[in-house]
């Protein structure tokens, strides 16, 4: 199976380093970032990681207005987001929850911690993406039926009805290949006494006279 690939960013290359050890030994592909600005790229290729542990503090973009941007990006499988912060007062994690973070892990981070945390982040990958695929599904679905819609120009004799293509067809065979109905055809109580009725009693007449 293959690995989750997930993006630590950091400015400070021994905390990149430890987190990146860390996650790798618990199973992860990791992909690193110097800064907000390389995350930021990062998560906007069409093959970016799933899942990110950001540094609060860095350069340029800090974690928060990564978190920030990425909730701005319309993708059916947004990326599951962890801030890194040696802050932990409820109103600096407060802060960074709704600046669009998922989750959140103190400096220096705890190993066990750290990847129970990016393991619940991958269950909820995984849960986004199996819905992702099933919405795609259905809209594939949807897109595959076909409807009747609009006007159809039907003989007013025959009742034939025109296709597209200028070729008269019967009701019954212009139906089924624009839909899943399938036909049993009977008789309604007036066809039967208009054609059905009249046909058997001249049967039973030519079988009166055959016996005769």
């Amino acid at each position: 199976m293959a690995k989750l690939p997930v993006l630590v960013a950091d400015d400070d290359a021994v905390s990149r380093t430890v987190v990146a050890a860390m996650l790798r030994k618990g199973g992860y592909d990791v992909r690193l970032a110097s800064d907000g600005e390389q995350a930021w790229t990062a998560l906007q290729e069409d093959q970016r990681p799933p899942l990110a542990v950001i540094d609060w503090m860095m350069p340029g973009l800090d974690g928060p207005e990564v978190c920030r941007r990425l909730r701005t990006l319309d993708t059916p499988t947004p990326t599951y987001m962890i801030l890194l912060t040696s802050r932990d007062a409820s109103a600096d994690i407060v802060a960074g929850l709704h600046a669009g973070a998922d989750d959140y892990v103190t400096k220096p981070p705890n190993e066990d911690e750290l990847l129970a945390r990016v393991n619940v982040g991958a269950r909820v990958v995984e849960l986004q993406q199996a819905l992702a695929d099933r919405v795609l599904r259905l809209e594939e679905a949807l897109s595959n039926v076909k409807q009747l819609q609009g006007l159809l120009p039907i003989c007013s004799y025959c009742k034939r009805i025109r296709d597209d293509k200028n070729y008269w067809q019967q009701v019954e065979s212009y139906i089924s290949v624009r839909s899943a109905v399938q036909f049993s055809h009977s008789y309604c109580p007036d066809c039967f006494d208009h054609y059905v009725k009249p046909q058997i009693d001249e049967l039973d007449r030519q079988l009166d006279e055959n016996k005769g």
